[in-house]
């Protein structure tokens, strides 16, 4: 499949890319050798293939969310170098 140094001077102007005009040339023949490949896939006989989203199977490997109890405040600032009131204390890194 032929492409254009004009679309693919319209395709890097909507991708907000700027390439010179031998780039152009050079590109709108890499991009036409590639479609030419997938075009070949077009040959393929597919009719007793079955569509899928993904080649194997996938299965959600989280668990459910359950509300459990959490850490109590004075136990988790147990071992802070400086706490107070249940709240960790840090040095001021914004002046």
């Amino acid at each position: 499949m032929k492409i254009s140094t004009q679309e693919v001077a319209h395709v890097a102007r909507l991708a907000r890319l700027t390439i010179d005009d031998a780039q152009l040339d050079l590109l709108a023949a890499q991009l036409g050798d590639i479609l030419t490949y997938v075009e070949t896939l077009n040959r393929l006989d597919t009719s007793g293939v079955e569509p899928t989203s993904h080649a194997v199977d996938i299965c959600n490997v989280f668990r459910a969310d359950e509300p459990v109890a959490s850490l109590d405040r004075n136990a988790a600032t147990a071992n802070a170098p400086e706490a107070l009131d249940g709240n960790f204390i840090v040095p001021k890194v914004i002046e």
